[in-house]
């Protein structure tokens, strides 16, 4: 029996039409705008290594953002139920990636490194489990070819 079925719609709409289009590789800028719903609109461009605006996201950026909100969000539903009792979360997320031969690329690995301020330090071990589970059960790392490491660290509340 297959599963429930969530759809995602996203608009996006390019900017970077300097005047000529796409007439060469220069000719054009790597902005654009994304509207999902009526959620304020994301402004976007290329990585700065391939001529983008760094002032804007970039698809990289927001990938790597996607898997740590994703892991963040199914480590608190886990925390909850197992009782772990999590007081404040961060995390500084990373990614690899790599270019190959003909333009293209792809990720090697990310890897989150959440600090978790728990309430007790009795927690602790059940709090390390739980980021393996997160990592198994979250919808984005599932949806991806490469490795989604994760390097917690703890601070308990006093």
């Amino acid at each position: 029996m297959a599963g429930k079925t969530h759809n995602y719609e996203t608009h996006l709409k390019w900017t970077g039409n300097l005047g000529t289009g796409t007439s060469s590789y220069q000719a054009y800028g790597r902005d654009y705008s994304v509207r999902i719903g009526d959620k304020p609109e994301l402004l976007g461009s290329s990585d700065p290594s391939f001529r983008g605006d760094p002032e804007r996201h970039n698809p990289e950026d927001l990938l790597v953002a996607s898997l740590s909100g994703c892991h963040m969000l199914c480590y608190l539903h886990l925390c909850a139920v197992n009782k772990v009792v999590v007081l404040d979360y961060e995390d500084q997320a990373t990614g690899v990636m790599v270019e190959t031969a003909g333009s293209g690329g792809h990720f090697e690995q990310v890897t989150l490194h959440p600090k978790v301020t728990l309430a007790d330090a009795s927690m602790q071990e059940k709090a390390d489990e739980l980021h393996e589970q997160a990592n198994k059960v979250c919808f984005i790392a599932n949806s991806v070819n490469f490795p989604v490491h994760h390097k917690a660290s703890y601070v308990v509340e006093d």
